[in-house]
């Protein structure tokens, strides 16, 4: 990432975002001179499909966009080129009835690419043709980098290369890699495009959830995947190799769809081993140093890889005050910080740790959810005062080294799941590290737990780990089924509360 990112936001165009779309766009397309929407265009897009016109922003600034219309099936069927599918750029052939939505124009500014931006349009795009019950997203792209291969090869034959990663096009195979497939070669679709010979390759993505009979259906997303880190505790040599390490974790679970990314409490302690000749004390306030950092390359990862990343935890100095904290890093580019209450009696007699002093939920694209580092979850007052604020799916990333340790954390995890009816995730780190005083040894078993009721597993866990080995482990929670315990289930336990006899209330510090 080149600059300092503070927020990206998805969200649809509005006619005021035009100056800022056409010095994108003129930006994106410098090699075709004069080749962007003018203002009448975008104000027509915007009275006829608003809901299908998209914009990426960065630190509010329009940085990419993504315009469609819906056509006719029999419109994409038979031939046809860029003038004709946009009814000669009056966008005629829309028809709010129609099944196909056809995208016209996408593009990233090049100062913000290499960020999966254009990824982000495009699952965008792919969430809009479900929700309106639309049978295909279809577009011809263009293939740029064929005018250098057009002596040798056919644009059949240019085609096939790319699909076999034999050569490289900047667009088709950015497309062929976010699940389009090609239909056929289209000659003379874009007037001027001298890069790709003004062939185009028409392409469609297929909407497996297209229902020719549709019902009424719930917008909101109700089914959250969680991905869950069980990390082995290694020898690294530097930050890098954590970064490295990191990455690979990130890019394993958003490579299956996840919404969020949990690691441990704790998880980077191996980096402590060039302090171990340093009192425990000393050691963890050297590794302290290394917060910053980490919470920096958590926040890119989560813009680049389009996920909500719970860092698990890390000392942190604050006015001479050692805190064990941990971050929220959002798809968004914003991220929270979020403290441990409640430190274990080894935390203060070997590092002087203090507990935070503030309990809060988070607001996220999924909804409200909750975080609390191992110890907090033997405290059941936090979770219930988090309950009490809407949220679904508590995260507590931990780290225990013994059996014993980790049954106390694993058996309240459960409790706090039933008695909150919600989620809870747990993820802990495995191995061991010798060179680390006071962090030798280590023992987990990541999980997702849920309430205990008819529609959850009797034994309330939806998933786990296996013990003691690195993995991920993936899972989907549905949110709507929380939705129908509290008001349906077989018992409702904050519903049934006896608010009349007894309380808890946060203390305003």
């Amino acid at each position: 990432m080149q600059a300092k990112i503070n927020k990206v936001e998805l969200r649809n165009l509005k006619i005021d975002d035009y100056k800022e779309l056409k010095k994108s766009m003129v930006e994106s397309y410098p090699e075709m001179v004069g080749s962007y929407w003018r203002e009448h265009h975008i104000e027509k897009l915007l009275s006829i499909f608003p809901e299908g016109q998209l914009v990426i922003l960065v630190d509010g600034k329009v940085v990419g966009s993504a315009l469609s219309l819906i056509v006719d099936e029999s419109l994409v069927d038979k031939n046809h080129n860029y003038s004709d599918i946009t009814g000669k750029y009056t966008f005629s052939t829309h028809n709010s009835k129609a099944d196909v939505l056809y995208g016209i124009d996408v593009f990233i500014h090049p100062n913000y690419r290499g960020l999966r931006l254009g990824r982000r349009l495009y699952d965008a795009r792919k969430e809009l043709c479900e929700q309106l019950n639309l049978k295909a997203i279809v577009f011809a792209g263009r293939i740029p980098n064929y005018g250098q291969h057009s002596d040798t090869l056919t644009p059949k034959n240019y085609i096939e290369k790319v699909k076999r990663k034999e050569l490289h096009d900047p667009v088709l195979s950015f497309q062929l890699s976010n699940d389009f497939h090609v239909i056929r070669v289209m000659k003379n679709y874009l007037e001027g495009d001298t890069d790709s010979k003004e062939f185009a390759v028409l392409l469609e993505w297929n909407n497996i959830y297209y229902d020719e009979s549709p019902k009424l259906i719930n917008l909101e997303k109700s089914v959250i995947r969680l991905g869950l880190v069980q990390w082995q505790m290694r020898q690294l040599n530097n930050l890098e190799a954590l970064f490295e390490q990191c990455e690979f974790f990130v890019d394993v679970v958003s490579g299956y769809g996840s919404d969020f990314a949990l690691f441990p409490e704790l998880f980077a302690a191996p980096l402590m081993a060039d302090y171990n000749h340093l009192s425990e004390a000393e050691a963890i306030r050297e590794l302290a140093k290394h917060s910053e950092p980490i919470r920096k390359r958590f926040q890119e990862l989560a813009i680049s890889y389009n996920i909500n990343i719970i860092t698990g935890s890390m000392p942190y100095l604050e006015k001479g005050t050692l805190y064990n904290v941990g971050f929220l890093c959002k798809r968004d580019g914003t991220s929270e910080m979020y403290a441990k209450i409640h430190v274990t009696p080894n935390e203060v007699q070997h590092w002087g740790m203090t507990g935070g002093s503030q309990i809060k939920t988070f607001d996220t694209d999924c909804g409200k959810i909750g975080i609390m580092i191992c110890y907090d979850v033997e405290f059941p007052e936090l979770s219930r005062l988090m309950a009490d604020e809407g949220m679904n799916i508590l995260f507590v990333p931990f780290l225990t080294d013994t059996q014993n340790a980790y049954t106390r954390v694993k058996h309240c995890a459960q409790a706090r799941a039933i008695e909150n009816e919600c989620y809870v995730a747990i993820a802990g780190c495995v191995g061991n590290l010798p060179k680390v005083n006071n962090m030798d040894i280590q023992y987990a078993q990541s999980a997702v737990f849920t309430p205990s009721d008819f529609a959850f597993p009797s034994n309330g866990i939806k998933a786990e780990a296996t013990p003691n080995t690195e993995m991920t482990l993936i899972v989907d929670v549905d949110l709507d089924l929380l939705k129908e315990l509290h008001e349906h289930g077989s018992v409702r336990i904050l519903k049934d509360r006896r608010t009349d006899l007894y309380d808890i209330k946060k203390i305003n510090l």
